[in-house]
């Protein structure tokens, strides 16, 4: 398991081995989302454009909610790494 430690001004550094199997660089972002079940998950939003191919409607498909797409969109990021 891996470690930090959270700072007085509320920071913490990524153990190296969280960085690279996210690919994180220098100026990356992410984002936290926390589940239902109180789970925090990181989520890199430097998103390769090939993993946007079919997101836009097409005749026929059932439209997805605003929550279904964040849902999406969350468990993407994490099985993109």
């Amino acid at each position: 398991m891996l470690t930090t430690t959270v700072t007085d001004n509320g920071q913490i550094t990524l153990p190296a081995e969280i960085r690279e199997h996210l690919k994180l660089v220098s100026g990356s972002r992410i984002e936290f989302v926390i589940s239902e079940d109180g789970q925090v998950k990181i989520c890199p939003l430097d998103v390769a454009v090939e993993t946007l191919s079919g997101i836009l409607h097409r005749p026929g498909m059932q439209r997805a909610s605003l929550e279904d797409m964040e849902m999406a969109i969350s468990e993407g990021a994490s099985d993109w790494t």
